[in-house]
């Protein structure tokens, strides 16, 4: 039986470099950030072995072990961030396993669990950047951690892996820089922003900046928008889990009768149940990082974010890589279809892939929640070695 990590740490990397910074799509380069990452393994001595972890929307840089603390974050690392985010995935003997590789998650720029976001404080102003954080593309998030790997002394990863929206970053990585990655690992994922997509994310969008508490995002020094957080929160919450899932998972919960903002009185469990999961999110997030990964998501263009001239194009640079992708079969957020369209683009690029398609109930939380519909075939690949 596989052993779970024990207490891990999160580690900074402070880049601080005007001669060279970092250059955005948007707007004016950044000379300074900080990330915070973790990493699960050892890397061995020619730095082979490292495996770069893409986390999903809210993620953070804490995938696996357990962690009781990240300093700064007034108050963000709640209880239920002490668990690593993919702990069932990460450790000896599991799926990414730390007694072969190194692995290493980072939290996105961005982000607002310790690296340089909006609730970072700006050191131009000495106050929190609000408003005036960056705007922010996926091809900068991906930039940023390829500095981290610089810093690091990593010329070419085993493997990367991004499940949901971290696949677009792994496909980034693997299109931007095909000399720095053998096994690409793209989980639930696609290669383009949807319609129905675009419309649940502007539904977010508007949902937090309705709120008289967002003050156009510079609303630090008061109350916060809680409760367009939490909306937003629960649009999305909805896509992640199948409808039969959300029956079950509601089945638990208390229904409460107290009209949760107005008159209206909850007369069902899943009512109940999604009051509280937005409630439970707004401890843990922050929303101006929120709407910041929205905004790259919305604008999401492999094409344009890889330099191409087609998506033909985008996969014709990956011919020495080889891809597993998976599907779950009861996935809302990216459905079936989206992989599929990634593996003909693959295989018209001829490029090597193995296609997985994982049967689930879970909905697209399958990839958190069931290991072992995943762990046969990722070990599967990423222990064949012979490059």
């Amino acid at each position: 039986m596989s052993q779970a990590l024990t207490e891990t740490r999160t580690q900074f990397f402070e880049f601080d470099d005007p001669a060279a910074p970092l250059r955005l799509c948007v707007g004016d380069p950044l000379p300074r950030f900080t990330l915070a990452y973790e990493t699960y393994g050892r890397m061995n001595a020619d730095r082979s072995n490292v495996i770069l972890l893409y986390h999903a929307m809210t993620g953070s840089q804490h995938a696996a072990g357990r962690n009781p603390d990240v300093p700064g974050l007034d108050g963000r690392w709640t209880e239920e961030m002490h668990e690593g985010w993919w702990d069932p995935f990460i450790g000896p003997g599991k799926a990414l396993d730390t007694d072969k590789f190194c692995v290493i998650c980072a939290n996105y720029l961005g982000g607002c669990y310790g690296s340089t976001g909006p609730a970072s404080i700006d050191p131009a102003t000495g106050r929190p950047w609000g408003s005036t954080f960056p705007v922010l593309r996926m091809r900068d998030v991906v930039e940023s951690q390829m500095k981290l790997l610089d810093h690091l002394g990593i010329g070419k990863l085993h493997a990367v892996v991004g499940p949901s929206l971290g696949g677009f970053m792994a496909l980034l990585t693997a299109a931007i820089h095909p000399e720095r990655v053998h096994f690409v690992l793209p989980l639930s994922t696609g290669v383009e922003t949807t319609i129905d997509q675009r419309l649940l994310n502007f539904e977010q969008v508007t949902a937090i900046e309705a709120d008289p508490y967002f003050r156009g995002g510079d609303f630090y020094a008061g109350a916060r928008p809680d409760v367009g957080l939490a909306l937003a929160r629960r649009i999305a919450h909805k896509t992640f889990i199948s409808p039969d899932a959300l029956r079950m998972r509601a089945r638990s919960e208390v229904v409460s009768q107290k009209p949760p903002h107005g008159w209206y009185e909850m007369n069902h469990p899943v009512e109940s149940y999604m009051l509280h999961q937005g409630q439970k999110f707004v401890k843990r997030f922050d929303a101006n990082s929120y709407l910041r990964i929205l905004d790259a998501w919305q604008w999401f263009n492999l094409v344009g974010e890889t330099g191409a001239r087609d998506l033909r194009d985008v996969f014709r640079r990956c011919g020495s890589q080889e891809f597993l992708v998976f599907s779950i079969d009861n996935d809302h957020t990216f459905e079936r279809k989206h992989q599929e369209k990634l593996v003909r683009l693959l295989k018209q690029a001829e490029v090597p892939v193995i296609w997985i398609t994982v049967h689930s109930d879970k909905g697209h939380d399958a990839f958190l929640l069931e290991p072992r519909l995943f762990t046969p075939h990722i070990q599967e690949v990423l222990n064949h070695r012979d490059d």
